[in-house]
């Protein structure tokens, strides 16, 4: 169900607009169902209480938490069932954030990420969105929503954007606490200039060599790294929002001394952070991730040279926190088997 079909649902049951948006408020902020001053009975018309029960299970049967995977960073990951048997994951961060699924499965085909492993199985549809939201804040407070998790927003545009409109305004999420995560698409850039509610921007980069990056995400759309960049730099500017630019650190791929002098000439003077992810490993996959130290050197080098720069950790590192590991998991799949990516590592790392 996509949230238009729901809110004509809602007003063929004989919902007016107010009626809409508490029914709409109340599930997509999981609140009370007979909360407030006013109880359901003295404030919606017959017609629509009688169809009510049936509505809510309606609503109830989008998405259901299957497992819960609690990290020892205070993050849970969550394996969400939808009503067609297809599961997804949503990932509860800590300080109030939450990381959803925009698609089932991902077409892109990132080298490095379990979720592309089997191709796009179908897009989740915007109130499946809303739903992990739903279901993450019966468990605790969610402030900000991250579409940084199983497929690629941009490849599901209409759910998603109906979803960050609807999260921006019924769902009380600040619209800076909207992120859109994209590996870059020239209808996405578009179309975020023309959205009412404007998320910030996160954009997987991951290398300014343009042959890697195809070799990397062999399916994402044709666009260079510096085309890339200035498109999501004038979006960061026009909404005020600075980009978050992504780079999973892979040992000897992408960590290397030329990668830190191609990022300063990319990405000096560009209104954003980068965030540096360590590589979340898998057996068999090919890649590893690179020693903390290394990690911390290559950041601290580019900070020294002028760019903004973060180490982050993916949360539910402990948990299989990398993006499609826990479903994988729990449909017996094997970790990704990378084809292409033939860049030697060096010998040792050479950051200082």
């Amino acid at each position: 169900m996509h949230l238009h079909e729901l809110r004509a649902r809602l007003r063929a049951a004989g919902a007016g607009p107010s009626h809409e948006r508490r029914i709409l408020r109340t599930w997509s902020q999981a609140l009370a169902t007979h909360g407030g001053k006013r109880p359901p009975a003295s404030f919606f018309p017959a017609g629509l209480l009688a169809e009510l029960p049936a509505i809510e299970a309606e609503l109830a049967g989008l998405a259901h938490v299957q497992s819960v995977h609690p990290g020892a960073d205070g993050s849970q990951r969550l394996l969400v069932g939808l009503a067609d048997g297809q599961t997804v994951e949503s990932v509860l961060l800590p300080r109030g954030g939450l990381c959803v699924s925009s698609q089932v499965g991902c077409a892109v085909g990132c080298q490095f990420c379990m979720t592309g492993r089997a191709g796009l199985l179908r897009q989740v549809r915007s109130a499946e969105i809303v739903a992990q939201v739903a279901l993450a804040r019966a468990r605790r407070a969610v402030t900000r929503v991250v579409f940084m998790g199983m497929g690629e927003p941009s490849h599901n545009l209409d759910a998603v954007m109906e979803a960050i409109d609807f999260l921006g305004t019924v769902g009380n999420v600040g619209h800076k606490n909207l992120v859109f995560s994209t590996v870059g698409d020239p209808r996405a850039f578009e179309r975020l200039h023309r959205q009412t509610v404007r998320p910030a921007l996160a954009l997987s980069l991951h290398t300014t060599d343009a042959v890697l990056r195809r070799r990397l995400l062999p399916r994402a759309p044709d666009m260079t790294p510096q085309a890339l960049v200035e498109a999501a730099d004038a979006y960061g500017r026009a909404s005020g929002y600075p980009v978050q630019y992504q780079w999973t650190l892979l040992a000897g791929i992408n960590d290397r001394p030329e990668d830190v002098d191609g990022i300063v000439a990319l990405l000096h003077g560009r209104w954003g952070v980068l965030n540096l992810i360590p590589f979340n490993s898998v057996e068999g996959s090919g890649f590893d991730r690179p020693a903390l130290d290394a990690c911390e050197r290559m950041a601290g080098t580019l900070h020294a040279r002028g760019i903004l720069t973060k180490l982050r950790h993916s949360a539910g590192q402990d948990v299989d926190g990398g993006c499609g590991q826990l479903r994988a998991r729990a449909l017996g799949q094997a970790g990704p088997q990378p084809s292409g990516v033939t860049v030697s590592p060096p010998a040792r790392y050479t950051l200082v």
